[in-house]
């Protein structure tokens, strides 16, 4: 079976919430995820990182670009490195990327569906819906206390 993960994330991946204003927010996303069909009711998970962690889209990431060189990265690459960093997390977002040898935050490739960064992050497993509309992303960014965006995975 396959999962949908509707993730989010602050803009700035080093911030953290408190406990708090991470259950007002959870909350509401609780709140606007229907659940599936067949009666299923989501599950939202809030996680804090120690280090920064990958908040990728599963398989719905087809390509990602370099913004210095303008060709396409491995996506063999980007496997490789989400493997390895599962665990640890990413102590800084720089890294050497295989298309040039350029030296860039990874934040600042193209991914062709968003992937993220991030010490914190609320998880909805399965919300029965697609993205958060701007409105709701602004009900969440109010209830965290900092901007917000959002990761759609498919797993």
């Amino acid at each position: 079976m396959s999962d949908n993960i509707l993730s989010v994330i602050p803009t700035d991946p080093h911030w953290q919430p408190g406990p708090e204003a991470a259950d007002r927010a959870a909350a509401i996303a609780a709140e606007l995820a229907p659940g599936q069909p067949d009666g299923i009711d989501p599950e939202v998970e809030v996680s804090w990182h120690d280090a920064i962690t990958i908040v990728d889209c599963g398989a719905n990431l087809m390509a990602i670009g370099c913004p210095r060189c303008g060709e396409s990265v491995d996506l063999g690459w980007w496997t490789d490195l989400l493997e390895t960093r599962a665990d640890d997390g990413l102590s800084t977002l720089l890294t050497q990327v295989p298309c040039c040898g350029g030296e860039l935050p990874l934040d600042t490739l193209t991914y062709d569906w968003p992937c993220g960064f991030a010490r914190f992050e609320i998880a909805v497993w399965n919300p029965g819906r697609g993205w958060f509309t701007d409105e709701e992303l602004t009900a969440l960014a109010d209830a965290l206390g900092r901007p917000v965006r959002q990761i759609m995975a498919h797993i």
